[in-house]
C-alpha cells in the first residue's frame, strides 16, 4: 500500500485542533489506520488527541481484534477525561472523538472497518465509488461506557488492487464557500482518483482552497491509501 496525509489547520486557530489520524503495522501481517475528530477546539482537545494517539500507537499492532481496539480506545478516553473532571471539577461529559478504525489485510483484497460516528470513507474505484458504508454504525469514542457497548461490529469491503480509500474529517465536507455551499468532496475526489496519493491530496488541497477562497474555518485531515497488490 502507498498512504499518504493531509492536515490543514483553521484560519483563526492555526495550531489547536483535535483532528487527528495514524498508522501501525500489526502482527498478523496487516495495516491498522485510524482517523478521528475530537470534540472542542483548544489544548482540551490537544490533550484528547494525544492521549488517542497515544493509545492507538501502544495498542494497534497487538490487540487481537479490531473491535477490542475500538473497546480499549474508548476505555482510555472516558478513563483519561472522567480523571481531569474529577481533579479540576470541570464539565467533560460532552468529551468524545467520532472516529473510523481500519484493517487492511496483506494478502486478502479487503477492508475491515469500524465507524464511531464519523463520515464514512470513499473507495475510488476506476472514475466510480462503489458505496462502502451508508452511515456510522456505533456512538463516537468516549460514549461506549456510559451507553453500554462491549463490543463493536466489524464491516468488511472490498478494497482490490489499484483502488484507492479516502478517510477524511467533517473540515473537508463542511467547508462553505461564499454562496454557503458544502466542499463536494464526492463529486470532486474522482477527478484525481488515477494520481498516487499525495498527488491527490495536493489536487484535492488546491481545490478545497479555492472552494473556500482561502478561509478555512474548521481544521480538516485527509487519509488517501492506495492499494497496490494483495
Amino acid at each position: 500500500m502507498r498512504i499518504a496525509g493531509l492536515y490543514l489547520p483553521a484560519e483563526e486557530e492555526p495550531d489547536l485542533g483535535g483532528d487527528l489520524y495514524a498508522a501501525a503495522r500489526t502482527d498478523h501481517h496487516s495495516t491498522r489506520l485510524l482517523i478521528g475528530d475530537v470534540r472542542g477546539n483548544g489544548l482540551a482537545a490537544i490533550n484528547n488527541s494525544a492521549l488517542l494517539l497515544g493509545a492507538f500507537r501502544a495498542a494497534a499492532h497487538r490487540q487481537a481484534t479490531l473491535p477490542r481496539l475500538a473497546v480499549h480506545l474508548d476505555g482510555a478516553f472516558r478513563w483519561d477525561t472522567s480523571q481531569w473532571r474529577s481533579q479540576a471539577e470541570q464539565d467533560t461529559s460532552e468529551d468524545f472523538d467520532t472516529a473510523v478504525l481500519l484493517d487492511i489485510p496483506d494478502h486478502d483484497p479487503v477492508v475491515h472497518l469500524i465507524n464511531c460516528g464519523h463520515p464514512p470513507p470513499l473507495l475510488l474505484r476506476g472514475n466510480h465509488l462503489p458505496p462502502l458504508t451508508p452511515e456510522a454504525s456505533h456512538l463516537p469514542i468516549g460514549f461506549g461506557g456510559p451507553f453500554g457497548i462491549i463490543a463493536y461490529d466489524v464491516q468488511t469491503f472490498s478494497f482490490q488492487a489499484g483502488d484507492l480509500l479516502l478517510l477524511y474529517t467533517d473540515g473537508v465536507t463542511e467547508a462553505r464557500n461564499t454562496d454557503g455551499l458544502f466542499y463536494p468532496l464526492a463529486e470532486r475526489a474522482p477527478k484525481w482518483t488515477e494520481d498516487d496519493p499525495d498527488e491527490l491530496l495536493h489536487h484535492l488541497q488546491d481545490d478545497l482552497l479555492v472552494h473556500i477562497h482561502g478561509h478555512l474555518n474548521d481544521h480538516a485531515a485527509v487519509v488517501a491509501i492506495r492499494r497496490l497488490a494483495v
